[in-house]
């Protein structure tokens, strides 16, 4: 195999960039606080723009900005001096899909890399062309494309090529949707869509109707993709939880290095599988990747969301003097809970809960508070963004 294959991450913001990058990311995409299509994102400022530039250059990795809003007359007023600000600032590449963007900023700052966003719904080895000889260095494609038409894309133009692989999925045709501003005036093109494809309509029956689309979840395929010469694997959700993405992230981090490195065994996908399953709140497909599209794909009726309640804490220190990891809770736990404990580096701790204490060595039975300070004792010290996660549950006290 020739290079090894990219694994994109969200960040929505600076802390969700470095759990990213700490948990196997090889780079991470973000989006300002101007001209993102995440607008409810915290998103980065141009100060934490250059923080989050120099924390991954670091680690050698790589930080793209989102310039992929639908743009208007009165968003052209200072988008030139913003995209200097933050070429300044060190990013590596735009996403970008308005056709003046691309052409200034390969005219002022051809150092930098322009990736097609999404948003422009290439879905074919023509277009891909076009923008190969507008400067182009990465197409993201549509998310509507399978195996084989992602395939002759990549043979026939040889540009490199990013392509999604988990998280949600946008009902209208990658993204291009009129929904948000109809039914809200929110525009989702810009940055402010509303997921009206979730909201829950009445049916001639009087019956909730949704269309929502399935997760994507790509585990299955990860082979496949880098077989056909992809070149960046793409997780979505800049909004999503940091144990989300620690888990989601270190999963896809595994996969990808086990397929390399031949260890990847049946078992083990199967507990990496199960692991993906937990930590999401929706049913998920392959979609349009390994077969046409069908109603099996999507949500109509009776869907269910529950919030994942595995996510116990994420550690922050290490108190020396009493040997206890400190932690912030996330969610219920208790004496006698069977858990694990990963980190950043791919450790992983089986524990039993034997004693809580709260920050002042205060012995609890339960931790029934999110966001309290908690102690457990730990024989040794482990890095700032390991997480704990239920694995067992004893009847509840």
């Amino acid at each position: 195999m020739d290079k090894k294959i990219e694994l994109l991450a969200p960040a929505g913001d600076l802390e969700r960039l470095k759990v990213n990058l700490l948990y196997g990311a090889d780079a991470v995409y973000i989006g300002g606080q101007s001209y993102s299509l995440r607008a409810n994102a915290t998103n980065f400022s141009i100060e934490e723009i250059k923080e989050a530039c120099t924390f991954a250059h670091s680690l050698h990795k790589k930080v793209y900005l989102t310039l992929n809003i639908v743009f208007h007359n009165e968003d052209m007023e200072g988008v030139e001096d913003y995209i200097e600000e933050v070429v300044n600032a060190g990013i590596d590449a735009f996403i970008v899909s308005d056709p003046f963007i691309i052409s200034h900023i390969k005219n002022y700052y051809p150092n930098v890399e322009v990736h097609l966003s999404t948003q422009n719904s290439t879905s074919n080895y023509k277009a891909v062309e076009y923008f190969k000889k507008e400067g182009i260095n990465r197409v993201v494609l549509a998310r509507e494309l399978n195996k084989e038409q992602i395939k002759e894309i990549i043979d026939k133009t040889k540009v490199d090529m990013e392509v999604f692989i988990h998280g949600a999925m946008c009902t209208c045709f990658s993204g291009r949707c009129a929904l948000s501003n109809y039914v809200t005036n929110r525009d989702a093109n810009r940055g402010g869509c509303a997921q009206v494809c979730r909201f829950a309509f009445k049916s001639t029956e009087e019956k909730d109707f949704t269309f929502a689309l399935k997760d994507l979840n790509m585990a299955t395929y990860i082979k496949d993709l880098i077989e056909i010469g992809v070149t960046s694997l793409k997780v979505e959700g800049r909004m999503r939880s940091l144990y989300y993405l620690a888990t989601v992230i270190g999963t896809y981090r595994e996969i990808i290095d086990r397929i390399y490195d031949n260890t990847l065994t049946e078992e083990i996908m199967t507990t990496l599988e199960y692991r993906l399953s937990r930590v999401a709140n929706r049913e998920v497909s392959t979609h349009y990747f390994d077969h046409e599209a069908d109603f099996t794909d999507q949500y109509y009726t009776g869907r269910q969301e529950l919030s994942n309640q595995d996510y116990l804490g994420v550690i922050t220190g290490y108190d020396k003097e009493n040997e206890c990891l400190i932690l912030i809770e996330r969610n219920y736990f208790q004496i006698g809970d069977e858990v694990e404990i990963f980190t950043p580096q791919k450790q992983v701790y089986s524990y039993t809960i034997q004693n809580i204490y709260d920050e002042d060595m205060q012995e609890l039975e339960v931790a029934r508070h999110p966001e309290q300070v908690l102690k457990l004792k730990f024989d040794k010290e482990l890095p700032a963004y390991s997480m704990i996660r239920l694995i067992k549950r004893i009847e509840n006290i």
